[in-house]
């Protein structure tokens, strides 16, 4: 036989899983799997190893010289952060590259309290980071980081986390591998993580994953030796992978070095051993519900099976991170779930005996009543353990009680995870299948394919070899398309590297972001994938250098991670029916709830533009606890001879996500009332759509002005330019906002005192904001009260805390089918918005020209399955164009005309289906699910041929195209005057 084999091992917290898989007989009946293995996992992982191999050489009747390769999955790692084991997570010191950039958005100042205390103990932040365009912001200071060295010495922290912004491109300066060789002298037995290493772009997310990873890293080392132990007494002379998030494959010395990377391949082989099981069966979008020994995990395998994808960000345990996952939703049931009654309640979960099972459960001879003993008591024909152990020990009415609590269970996690109201097939999957009903509302079928039991074994074996580049690249010699194929080039070498056999690597995903107010910047990702080479490996090559652990010592970690039991109880859910802000004598103080609500909102008022809202949602919530106080007033309570300053930020997103803001803010704001020498009484967004949505109020609690902030802004949404604000489309005799002042928060400030027209000054800043890094903040000259009211877009912060309650509330009830059309209650009902379609994103071309991105994303319909006669049909398609943010939304008919269904000014918004979260223009891809929302513009911009000019399709170059209103504007309720104190 040839040394094809490949064995497949996924190591869980309940059970340990095995095959052993001939890939080159995948069309037979068997799938080509020669033989498969389902036991409890081991206190010693190594032994639930070997156990799980030597039984199937056995059933298989081969040789150790036939393997060409053994993957093993596992959770133990993400189990670890997940139950917040204190015994297995190293504290991590943080040391930022960044120069004067992301003060106000400190490590780990996202996470959630408990796990920020057990992991952060040190962060400083030093000299050091790149610009977009690879210049430096700052060199590395070796005295600065060697005093830093010092104080994490005598803290007794060994794991250490090296962050610069703009690591990923840094391939000049190499700033983030020389301050390690700086801290390895200093302190030779550290664990250091360079961010480059472990994420791609995005400051804060790549950040978070670093720093998790190091925590984990001592853990990881022992764990992996645990499982290299079995593979050299068997005599096995291949490779040990462990299976990363996307479904690909690590080799075990890569794997122990970056353990984060395994953290989702749990559900991921999963899924992809689903696909692999019914590939020649399937037509069809199918949900897998695998369900293991304590969780069920839920996803939807599509037509062309691969899982569908998450949102560029994910969370684990509260923490954002930036690896592209699976989407999966998971609860607390599975085959070893603790049923208990209680004042004669049932209850089942979300606490399990997990591995345990064998030894604590009902039909095992133990005392722990499980889902497995009332699946056995309900049907005599589940051959579990001893079932005479569990009979007549159950009334039938708890077991029809058991049984309607796991079906409605699983029915609500599937119609969570589903984006329409029609059935679908679900495929049943992993150990403790066995409790799901034969039917369950909402699937169209119940599929169990033969070997379900075993599918994360399956999924690991056939996995593959992958490699990503995200990087900038410059495109003034050659054009994208060329730059995209240099690139390429590069993914495919690395994943050569990595191991993959060069005539199998393909290019999977490839996409390309210009950059705005960056010239011939584009950021370009590419992943390649291809079959590991197996004639070429050095397997001594592939072993991790780990640290020597005794057997027990092993032993004694994994079983510490297995058997931990949740303790937490269930907090109630929070009333967001009941909930009430509090307004005091007409100034409405912003709460963490409110800020939530209102950062949701403003992204989605942001159509497509305006950058994420979440570093600065960061900063004012940091505000908020460290005793700020943030107050929003009514403009209709403004005095006439009030000032309503105004400032925000500009530049690129993409630059946004990596140099987070400094104080250049807030330096052009004390450098433009140093100039006027006055100061504003209030606050007012420039735009209320995207990040700059809560700029008003951060400056305005700030302690250096501490003013309340309108609430209103001169948009109602977010345009790409200045001059397309109400202040111009009333004010047509002078340039508006000046004095203005810019600055990028490194020591250049420009100041812009007197203009012809607000064109040129939005023309002038333009220009300098190329020069200053593509990302600075700007100070606008202060208007009064009473021109305030004559022009501002009225109660926006009010109509985006009602968008963002909308979805909240969506997703509290799991009602995000029906996010839309609460979105549509909340901005005046179906005569000021409505539905413009719902769809997946099939394509989407993006070019810069004069600093900003225009491009166009296409939308197909909904239902992307072929009808039963095979014949294809038209599918409805949608074509929305933008520049920076959305512009209008065209529906295309089947013979290619297109049909205006919505135009600026009104706001064209997508959103994201599966959660109600805006989508950014710069984040449109192929797959997302979308909805696409009208909603009618303020007639602030519709009541004059001025504002219709100048924020309509004309102010976008479409001349040919007229404006016609999707209804009627429905004024934004108040706030304030609704919850104002009687």
């Amino acid at each position: 036989m040839p040394r094809n084999l490949r064995i497949g091992v996924d190591v869980g917290g309940t059970n340990t899983d095995g095959v052993i898989l001939d890939p080159s007989r995948s069309s037979d009946e068997d799938r080509g799997i020669l033989a498969w293995h389902k036991a409890p996992t081991t206190k010693n992982p190594s032994l639930g190893i070997n156990t799980a191999i030597t039984t199937m050489f056995e059933q298989a009747k081969i040789s150790p010289d036939d393997v060409a390769s053994v993957t093993i999955g596992t959770t133990h790692f993400i189990n670890a952060v997940v139950e917040m084991d204190q015994s297995r997570l190293a504290k991590v010191a943080i040391l930022r590259l960044c120069g004067p950039f992301s003060k106000h958005a400190p490590p780990c100042i996202d996470w959630p309290d408990n796990l920020r205390s057990l992991i952060c103990g040190h962060y400083a932040l030093l000299k050091g980071g790149l610009e977009v365009d690879g210049d430096l912001i700052s060199d590395i200071v070796e005295d600065e980081i060697l005093e830093q060295c010092k104080i994490i010495k005598e803290k007794g922290i060994t794991s250490i986390v090296v962050n610069g912004v703009f690591s990923p491109i840094d391939t000049l300066y190499l700033q983030e591998e020389r301050a390690a060789e700086i801290i390895q002298k200093a302190i030779p037995d550290a664990d250091i993580v360079l961010s480059k290493e472990v994420a791609n772009l995005g400051f804060l997310e790549r950040e978070n994953a670093a720093i998790l990873n190091a925590s984990i890293l001592p853990f990881a080392r022992k764990t992996i030796k645990a499982f290299q132990t079995p593979i050299k007494k068997l005599g096995l002379k291949c490779p040990l992978f462990i299976t990363q998030n996307d479904g690909t494959v690590l080799l075990a010395k890569t794997a122990a070095r970056l353990p984060i990377r395994t953290f989702s391949s749990g559900p991921t082989n999963s899924m992809r051993g689903a696909a692999f099981l019914v590939e020649n069966e399937a037509k069809e979008n199918l949900m897998v519900v695998d369900i293991g020994g304590t969780t069920t995990d839920v996803g939807l395998l599509q037509a062309n099976g691969f899982p569908r994808q998450a949102a560029a960000f994910s969370e684990v345990c509260g923490v954002r991170m930036n690896f592209s996952c699976p989407d999966v939703k998971s609860i607390g049931l599975g085959g070893g779930s603790i049923v208990r009654k209680t004042d004669g309640k049932m209850t089942v979960g979300p606490d399990s005996v997990g591995y345990q099972i064998q030894t604590k459960a009902l039909v095992f001879a133990g005392d722990t009543p499980t889902t497995t003993d009332y699946t056995v008591a309900s049907d005599a024909n589940t051959h579990i353990g001893n079932p005479d152990l569990v009979k007549g020990l159950m009334q039938e009415d708890e077991l029809v009680e058991y049984k309607s609590i796991v079906k409605a269970m699983l029915e609500k996690v599937i119609d969570t995870m589903k984006t329409s109201p029609e059935d679908l097939p679900v495929l049943l999957v992993g150990g403790g299948a066995v409790i799901a009903p034969d039917s369950l509302k909402g699937a169209s079928k119940v599929m169990k394919p033969k070997y379900s039991g075993v599918a994360n074994a399956i999924g690991a074996a056939v996995a593959r070899v992958s490699a990503v580049i995200d990087t900038v690249e410059s495109t003034e010699a050659k054009t994208t398309a060329e730059m995209i194929e240099e690139v390429s080039a590069r993914a495919i070498e690395k994943a050569v590297e990595g191991g993959a056999a060069r005539d199998s690597v393909k290019i999977v995903e490839m996409d390309s972001f210009p950059l705005q107010y960056i010239a011939n910047k584009s950021r370009i990702i590419v992943r390649a994938a291809g079959d590991f080479d197996h004639e070429r490996v050095n397997v001594d090559d592939t072993e991790a250098e780990i640290d020597e652990a005794t057997t027990d010592e092993t032993a004694e970690v994994i079983e510490a991670v297995s058997t931990k039991e949740t303790s937490q109880a269930a907090s109630q859910d929070f009333d967001i029916d009941n909930y009430r802000p509090l307004v005091k004598g007409r100034e409405w103080i912003i709460s963490e709830t409110d800020l939530d609500w209102i950062s949701i909102g403003c992204y989605i008022l942001g159509t497509g533009g305006g950058g994420s809202p979440y570093s600065s949602m960061l900063r004012l919530r940091s505000i908020i606890r460290e005793g700020g106080v943030v107050r929003v007033v009514n403009p209709n309570d403004l005095k006439d001879d009030a000032l309503v300053g105004c400032g925000g930020g500009a530049g690129s997103p993409t630059v946004g996500i990596e140099k987070l803001q400094g104080d250049q803010m807030m330096e052009a704001q004390h450098e433009l009332y140093d100039l006027i020498d006055k100061k504003a009484t209030h606050m007012i967004a420039l735009e209320i759509g995207g990040g700059n949505g809560l700029q008003g109020m951060i400056l305005g609690a700030s302690t250096q002005m501490d003013i309340p902030t309108v609430d209103g802004d001169w948009m109602g949404r977010a345009y790409p330019v200045k001059w397309q604000t109400t202040p111009v489309v009333f004010e047509n005799n002078r340039a508006v906002f000046l004095p203005s002042v810019m600055c990028d928060g490194n020591g250049n400030v420009v100041f812009m005192t007197k203009a012809t027209s607000d064109l040129m000054v939005e023309r002038v800043f333009r220009a300098g904001l190329s020069q200053l890094g593509s990302s600075v903040g700007c100070a606008e000259g202060p208007v009064t009260g009473a021109d305030t009211k004559k022009w501002i877009v009225e109660h926006t912060i009010s109509l985006s805390w009602r968008i963002g309650r909308a979805v909240a509330r969506a997703r509290q009830f799991n009602q995000i089918d029906n996010v839309a059309e609460s979105i549509i209650d909340e901005v005046g009902g179906d005569g000021s918005a409505k539905v413009l379609f719902k769809g997946k994103i099939v394509g989407c071309d993006r070019t810069l020209r004069m600093g900003h991105v225009y491009g166009e994303v296409i939308i197909e319909g909904a239902d992307a399955n072929e009808p039963p006669n095979g014949k294809k049909q038209y599918r409805n398609k949608m074509k929305i164009p933008f520049k920076n943010e959305n512009i209008a939304a065209y529906e295309v008919e089947a013979d290619g005309t297109e049909k205006v269904v919505g135009i600026v000014p009104d706001l064209i918004c997508v959103i994201d289906a599966q959660n109600g979260e805006a989508i950014g223009t710069p984040e449109y891809r192929y797959g997302l699910l979308v909805i696409v929302i009208g909603i009618v513009a303020s007639e602030k911009w519709t009541s004059t041929p001025r504002g219709i000019e100048l924020g309509g399709p004309k102010g976008f170059g479409m001349k040919d195209v007229d404006y016609v209103p999707l209804g009627k504007f429905s004024k934004p309720k108040s706030v304030i005057d609704e919850y104002a104190e009687q």
